[in-house]
Formats: C-alpha cells, sequence, structure tokens
C-alpha cells in the first residue's frame, strides 16, 4: 500500500504569523529544535515559511553590488531586486519582513516518494502540507526517512 504526506506528517503544527517578532519566531525555532515555521494568517491560510537561514541573514554582513564606472555611468553588476531583498531580510523586525513567501507545498493525497524526491530536488529539510489553500500539516525529512528506511 502506497503511503501518503497525510500518513506521515505532523498535523498538530507550531505555526507563526507575519506579525510574530522575528525573535520570538528565533526562540521558537530553537526551543523546538525546528528548521522552519510556517507563517499563517487568521484563517490558518498558508502565507509562507520563516527558516534558519532567513534568520542567518539578518546576521551577515551587506554585501554590496559590484558597480563598474564607464563614461560617468554606473552599471551596476548584480541584481538590484537581489540586494534589495537581503537588504529587507537584513532589517526585518518582524516575521512578515523576513519570510520566503514563495512556498514549496503538497497535497495530503502526494505519494511519500513525491514527498521524497521534491525534498531531494529542491533540497528542502521541511514541507508545508495544505488542502485548499490551509496549513492541514508538516513534513520533516526524519519523517520520510522513518517510511522509506524501516
Amino acid at each position: 500500500m502506497t503511503q501518503l504526506a497525510q500518513d506521515i506528517m505532523t498535523p498538530d503544527v507550531v505555526t507563526v504569523t507575519p506579525e510574530t517578532d522575528i525573535l520570538e519566531a528565533a526562540k521558537l525555532m530553537l526551543e523546538g529544535h525546528f528548521n522552519g515555521l510556517p507563517v499563517v494568517d487568521g484563517s490558518g491560510a498558508l502565507k509562507g515559511v520563516i527558516c534558519q537561514s532567513d534568520l542567518i541573514t539578518q546576521q551577515k554582513r551587506l554585501n554590496l553590488p559590484s558597480v563598474f564606472t564607464l563614461l560617468d555611468s554606473f552599471i551596476p553588476l548584480s541584481s538590484t531586486s537581489a540586494f534589495e531583498q537581503e537588504v529587507k531580510k537584513m532589517t526585518a523586525t518582524t516575521v512578515g519582513q523576513a519570510m520566503t513567501e514563495d512556498v514549496v507545498t503538497v497535497e495530503p493525497s502526494t505519494t511519500v516518494e513525491e514527498v521524497a524526491t521534491l525534498m531531494v530536488d529542491k533540497k528542502l529539510h521541511t514541507l508545508p502540507v495544505v488542502d485548499g489553500g490551509s496549513l492541514v500539516g508538516v513534513i520533516g525529512k526524519e519523517d520520510v526517512l522513518q517510511v522509506l528506511l524501516p
């Protein structure tokens, strides 16, 4: 029998809201040993994910875009939108300012094999399980390993 995401997911998920203080989110991650936390609105709709790498971004030094001067004009050599996103995350005080909004999710009916493939291909540690736009669970790499390596 094929196992599905709903069979291995953790249904009682610790979540935060976009308004949650960034330090509170960090504390929850450290105390719960979480790689990341789903960000939901008041109705339980998934809005993003805040992960440890988002928090680490806040601690790194600003890497100014390389600028090339030619005939008194500046030509930026790196993406200004990526630079702006980095600045936004570094100066964040709330989860909403630092979270990743484009979240890869699965449905409860997704097979464990599909979940495993997605985690490997996208280099994910945690996958939110969404049904009809609402967060219903989360799957970690450990959950997948317990099924694949009995």
